[in-house]
């Protein structure tokens, strides 16, 4: 978790907007990649590559926010 603590709120919000949701048109890799998992499509390495790369940031914004909400 000292990592997670390392990391500023601002960064992962900047982190989760760009690259979570980059390229924007037509629509976000994420976005794409999970309706592909959800289809059960999502086969090819590049594509789940693409799933960990765009999902990251959103993950450790989400550890972040969980983090914060426990603290109180």
């Amino acid at each position: 978790m000292k990592i997670l603590d390392r990391i500023p709120m601002s960064v992962a919000v900047l982190a989760a907007l760009t690259l979570g949701l980059a390229p924007f048109v037509p629509e976000p890799h994420l976005w794409e990649k999970l309706k592909m998992l959800a289809a059960g499509t999502l086969v090819r390495p590049v594509d789940v590559f693409d799933l960990v790369l765009h999902g990251a940031p959103w993950a450790i914004l989400i550890a972040k926010l969980a983090q914060k909400a426990r603290a109180g």
